[in-house]
């Protein structure tokens, strides 16, 4: 029988090495990368069964890949590893095609229990999401839903000039024009009432789309 396939990503190398250290020998690595466009990349070369990923990674975030390859990967399972405890990314990372949603502090059996869950076709919240934060299950701050109004490629923009790329590099990453692109970023400002470059990079941080 073969053993399952899992595709890790985190923008943070111990982490990964730890998740490795956790998995190996019971499943299958086929990959670790530590962002989310070589995620994009490693999934679709390697199909995997489970995607083991974070929320807060560079050049994509976690929430917009799993976006992306829900369409492409429906099969593959999708379990949210992250820091991120507020309810509004639980909901959206469900609504990206979550299978699972636990946090960094969980323990480690927990990963592998939730991994096993999924598979079985099921769904898995750790329990440290206390229960104050699933009753604002169905709520989010003004600035967090503002972020999710935009659509999928202003959060790409929004995402690459937090991360300091200039027009031109998110042109060639994104395979648009410069001018697109300088669209793009305008049109975000208007929907996020922002007057500022550094305010952008300010939103982006406080909404989780990058971390520091």
């Amino acid at each position: 029988m073969e053993r399952v396939k899992i595709l890790l990503a985190d923008d943070h190398t111990i982490v990964l090495e730890g998740i490795k250290s956790l998995l190996e020998g019971r499943f299958d690595l086929v990959g670790a990368v530590t962002d989310g466009r070589a995620l994009v990349k490693a999934a679709k070369q390697t199909v995997p069964d489970v995607i083991v990923l974070d929320i807060s990674m560079p050049l994509l975030n976690g929430l917009d890949a799993a976006r992306l390859l829900r369409k492409e990967l429906p099969r593959t399972k999708i379990v949210f590893l992250t820091m991120h405890a507020d309810s509004y990314f639980v909901r959206e990372a469900f609504r990206a095609g979550a299978s699972a949603y636990l946090l960094k502090h969980s323990a480690g059996e927990e990963l592998v229990n939730a991994i096993e869950q999924v598979l079985l076709g099921r769904q898995y919240i750790t329990p440290l999401i206390t229960k104050e934060v699933m009753s604002l299950f169905l709520g989010a701050s003004d600035d967090t839903q503002a972020a999710f109004n935009l659509t999928p490629r202003q959060r790409e923009v929004l995402q690459l000039i937090a991360e300091g790329k200039s027009m031109k590099e998110i042109a060639t990453l994104l395979d648009i024009s410069t001018r697109t692109a300088e669209s793009h970023k305008y049109e975000m400002m208007q929907v996020l009432n922002i007057q500022t470059t550094a305010e952008l990079i300010q939103h982006a941080i406080k909404i989780g789309l990058i971390s520091i």
